[in-house]
């Protein structure tokens, strides 16, 4: 196996016994790098450093990312215009927050009947947002429930 060390030194290929005799002797440990190259690379290294340093980066990696969150708005098809403004405000901080909005609107008993009525304040309340939001999913009608997915708007840097 090819052998290198802590400083990025090729020792040469080495057998296996004077590869882990050399490690033991600078007191490393031998890792096996890339098992499957002709010759396999093997590196000498201290093995717990390396794997703290590597769980340092994953730490950095998962702080930095920003996980996107569905969160759901529920409507009537006879929602008054109130309640309408408020839960329009509702979407709109969700959606500073970076998240996505997905309307929905239930409908109850023999509401069904009357599908354009819901469809209406579904396409209001997705017109009111329109300065904030761009429609991921149109509206659908799914058994009882008409939904609608909305994200936020991304500005582009120029």
């Amino acid at each position: 196996m090819l052998v290198i060390t802590e400083d990025g030194e090729k020792l040469g290929v080495l057998n296996r016994n004077k590869a882990l005799q050399e490690a033991e002797d600078r007191g490393l440990d031998l890792v096996l790098v890339s098992p499957d190259a002709k010759p396999a690379v093997a590196k000498i290294m201290d093995y717990s450093r390396f794997r703290f340093e590597q769980q340092k980066k994953a730490k950095e990696m998962k702080k930095k990312q920003h996980v996107i969150v569905v969160q759901e708005i529920q409507l009537s098809p006879v929602i008054e215009q109130h309640d309408f403004d408020t839960k329009v405000n509702k979407a709109r901080t969700i959606l500073k927050k970076g998240n996505k909005v997905k309307i929905s609107l239930r409908f109850r008993g023999r509401m069904i009947v009357h599908q354009d009525l819901g469809k209406e304040v579904v396409d209001r309340f997705i017109e009111a947002l329109s300065d904030v939001t761009t429609v991921e999913s149109p509206t659908k009608l799914d058994g009882k429930t008409l939904f609608a997915v909305v994200a936020p708007k991304i500005e582009k840097q120029q």
